[in-house]
């Protein structure tokens, strides 16, 4: 039986892409320390924590015997040491879902939730939703979250993943305030190791024992998020063309995401101008989130005063030139064009390749 199971579970752009970087590209020396990055990929936890997500609660099917959650959870169980789950979309669950994740294991389990201050996931979580298909106006996503409408699909999702302390409250009350840790992100200027090496002390070894030498996740710059959202609005109205029963937003992640944005546009984050962010309205909300943090006496690694919200650097989407959009546009359609054909270019050797061993 594992020794404990420590679950990171968020909040969105907080940093746990970095995390999951570093935990699976050291699993190896990991291991040695007796520290398991549970499943064989990290895509297993995903698999895993969607499927408990969509089931097992009140209303929903039950939990397949040997569907993905219990399958993560056997190899935990069969573990003699720490296992370790990082997956984001834990962090807003209810009361009863996290009641359900936490009693499915045999050992102890300690909860790490990671946070960033409200200006600096204001834009990312902008940026990131337009990645995702989103075609709301910053101007629009920033009233929305304002207004903390829950009516509000936008402000709704935005405060279900960034609502820290109503986050900590609930899975601290579930495991018990000695099992559960608010880490913070440091503020820009830290070192850039400064979060692994927080989160390397829950896990009880020498940050020193994994390489940071992982793959980055940028984000993207104004410009590319404006076309990007344009282009989300296009394809919203639909494909005349396209099928009966065929629904192309169905491969908005493959296309939009990772291959217009991940492989060809992210590059240029560096050349883009970016998002900036100044309101005193955030300064607020941020520090009565601080306050409330505080005030429930969360275990804290790091310092609560880097939640307190600083004015972010950038430009607002009118600065944004027709030009600037224009060189964004244009760089995605030779990029998606280069892919497209690169692709193609291995379809037909593949089928070649086919039709000569066919005939032999």
């Amino acid at each position: 039986m594992a020794e404990r199971v420590i679950l990171h579970i968020g909040s969105m752009k907080s940093g746990t892409s970095f995390v999951q970087n570093v935990l699976g590209n050291n699993r190896a020396v990991l291991a040695e320390h007796g520290i398991s990055l549970a499943g064989q990929k990290w895509r297993d936890q995903v698999k895993a924590v969607q499927d408990v997500i969509g089931q097992g609660g009140e209303g929903q099917p039950p939990l397949r015997r040997n569907g993905p959650w219990r399958r993560l959870v056997k190899e935990i169980d069969a573990w003699q040491g720490t296992a370790v789950v990082s997956m984001e979309f834990l962090a807003p669950r209810n009361a009863a879902k996290i009641e359900l994740i936490r009693d499915s294991f045999d050992a102890p389990v300690d909860v790490v939730l990671t946070g960033r201050d409200l200006a600096r996931n204001l834009t990312a979580m902008w940026l990131e939703s337009v990645q995702n298909g989103s075609a709301t106006t910053w101007a629009h996503y920033l009233e929305a979250v304002r207004a903390e409408d829950r009516g509000n699909a936008d402000g709704r999702a935005f405060w279900r993943h960034q609502g820290l302390a109503s986050i900590a409250g609930r899975w601290s009350d579930a495991v018990g305030p000695e099992h559960f840790t608010l880490v913070t992100v440091p503020q820009k200027g830290a070192p850039a190791d400064l979060l692994w090496t927080r989160f390397a002390s829950l896990l009880g070894i020498d940050p020193a024992t994994c390489s940071l030498g992982v793959r980055a996740n940028p984000s993207i710059g104004l410009a590319t998020a404006l076309v990007l959202r344009e282009l989300n609005e296009e394809l919203a109205k639909g494909d005349p063309a396209a099928e009966e029963g065929t629904n192309p937003q169905r491969y908005h992640d493959l296309l939009v995401k990772h291959l217009l944005t991940k492989r060809a546009l992210a590059h240029r984050h560096a050349q883009e101008p970016r998002l900036g962010l100044d309101a005193r309205w955030v300064l607020k909300r941020g520090t009565e989130e601080v306050r409330r943090l505080r005030e429930a006496g969360h275990r804290v690694v790091g310092d609560l005063d880097e939640l307190v919200p600083r004015p972010v650097p950038g430009v607002q989407p009118s600065d944004v030139s027709l030009q600037e959009r224009h060189a964004a546009a244009m760089e995605a359609l030779t990029r998606m064009v280069q892919i497209s054909a690169r692709r193609e270019d291995r379809n037909r050797r593949r089928l070649a390749e086919a039709k000569e061993a066919a005939q032999r």
